[in-house]
């Protein structure tokens, strides 16, 4: 007798999300298999992503081998988000470190004019993230939203503790919402049910906090999994949404990546691959060797 694998099949379809606009767009999500699942009946049809993480302000705690790629553009953001392109990256994520009340607190229409410049100045989507302090983001990001004013940039994070704020600015100038919560689907749910009051559903990313290897990453992987799951199988329209893993801070500021560069770049490339099979729809990656190292994997399968 014939052995027949199990084909599934399974009646919910991540949203397919676009940001960027023009020949800058780029669509993630729209799957309705589970990560990998190439063997199952449906399809993938924007496989994932990839950014290459900018800041702002020139890095000061960074090891030298996580600055030697881009040493000749660190202290220049435009520069420097300019050149990951040569890395044949899907987007580019500026994060805006110096806004942090604890760094150097800076204004938002300072960061607001920067964050215009490095769009208009790149051939792909820009990622934009606050510092992450809900009172200073409230001031920031609708500001970076109304500067860059129908640009389509995806912006983020809308937290609990600030999402109608920011989420109506984002939505009034045309841009796509990052909507972060702590590692719990609970927590994730009810803010993206909440948002979605007011905000459409097809523009809205998914962040459920991203943990390196070694540092918490099987909580992360767990809840990525889970929420791809319970959109996919169960057809859950709050967890349908595409998710965003902003994964290189968090594994460059382990003692393990610090030590020396073959450990960093490994540290990065497997919590990626591991967030890549867990759902991850865009990953946001500090090295640009980890990129070519997870391509050539991915190739490779």
């Amino acid at each position: 007798m014939e052995y027949k694998a199990p084909v599934e099949a399974y009646t919910g379809v991540v949203r397919e999300v676009i940001i960027g606009k023009g020949k800058k767009s780029l669509k993630i999500g729209g799957e309705n298999i589970l990560p990998l699942h190439f063997f199952d009946q449906g399809s993938n049809p924007n496989p994932a992503k990839f950014a290459l993480e900018v800041l702002d302000m020139e890095p000061q705690d960074w090891p030298k081998h996580a600055v030697e790629p881009f040493q000749d553009v660190i202290s220049d953001p435009v520069s420097w988000a300019k050149k990951c392109q040569g890395f044949a990256v899907d987007a580019v994520s500026l994060f805006l470190m110096s806004t942090d009340p604890a760094v150097k607190n800076a204004p938002a229409d300072k960061a607001a004019a920067l964050a215009k410049e490095v769009a208009e100045a790149i051939d792909v989507p820009l990622i934009v993230y606050g510092s992450g302090d809900e009172k200073k983001d409230a001031e920031v990001l609708p500001k970076v939203a109304e500067v860059c004013d129908g640009m389509n940039l995806l912006i983020g994070p809308a937290l609990k503790e600030n999402y109608e704020v920011v989420g109506r600015a984002i939505l009034d100038h045309g841009h796509t919402a990052i909507a972060q919560s702590p590692l719990d689907i609970n927590l994730l749910k009810e803010l993206n049910v909440k948002l979605s009051k007011f905000f459409p559903s097809d523009r809205i990313v998914i962040d459920s906090l991203s943990s390196a290897l070694g540092y918490g990453m099987e909580y992360s992987f767990s809840l990525i999994e889970r929420v791809k799951q319970i959109g996919v199988i169960t057809k859950d329209s709050m967890t349908m949404m595409p998710i965003i893993a902003n994964l290189g801070v968090e594994c460059w500021k382990t003692k393990q990546a610090k030590e020396n560069k073959e450990q960093g770049l490994l540290w990065e490339g497997i919590t990626a691959l591991s967030l890549l099979l867990a759902g991850a729809n865009i990953l946001v990656l500090r090295h640009p060797e980890t990129l070519k190292l997870i391509k050539e994997t991915i190739e490779a399968r």
